[in-house]
């Protein structure tokens, strides 16, 4: 695949956000190029047209499977896998966040809960423990609302979405 220079850019701040987000740079960029790619391409294809080594693109592609972000599929009379990732925007946020909770968030309320449990008696300050509590239901108020949000059909919730955009403006402190 020829990169054109937008190409080229979107792969290359894909990748630096990539290590905001918690991943390396190759994998961001293998799963950018994935994202704009029209047609799904082999791990051949990624190392020649990112110059990257093939073990690199195998770990990146297992990883990028495992966070369900790209998927492989065969192709007749070719024994190559051919990776794309999720075609749909909406699709491919739901899946990023569905697996940030899984994998950050909700252990982090567990921790809290155990934290908060452990703090009742071993004599942790009361202001201490008020915090914690604080932080613990803040972060189960999110999730709870992230939980009935994502069971609402996709335009139900592409609609909150606008209408809460539209509902800011007339805050207080919207400015």
């Amino acid at each position: 695949m020829q990169l054109t220079p937008a190409m080229q850019a979107f792969i290359l701040h894909w990748g630096e956000m990539g290590a905001k987000w918690g991943t390396n740079r190759s994998v961001a960029q293998i799963h950018a190029l994935l994202h704009i790619a029209p047609e799904p391409m082999t791990a051949d294809e990624i190392c020649e047209t990112l110059n990257l080594a093939r073990s690199n693109v195998s770990t990146a592609l297992k990883e990028l499977q495992g966070w369900k972000l790209v998927k492989a599929s065969r192709q007749l009379g070719d024994r190559r896998d051919h990776f794309t990732s999720i075609r749909d925007m909406q699709d491919l946020v739901d899946t990023v966040i569905a697996e940030r909770r899984e994998r950050e968030f909700l252990p982090t309320i567990e921790a809290l809960r155990d934290v908060l449990a452990e703090a009742e008696t071993d004599n942790t300050p009361a202001p201490v423990r008020d915090r914690m509590r604080e932080t613990l239901q803040v972060m189960e108020m999110f999730d709870g609302w992230y939980q009935e949000v994502s069971r609402l059909p996709r335009k139900v919730q592409m609609a909150a979405i606008k209408l809460g955009a539209r509902i800011a403006r007339f805050l207080p402190g919207s400015g």
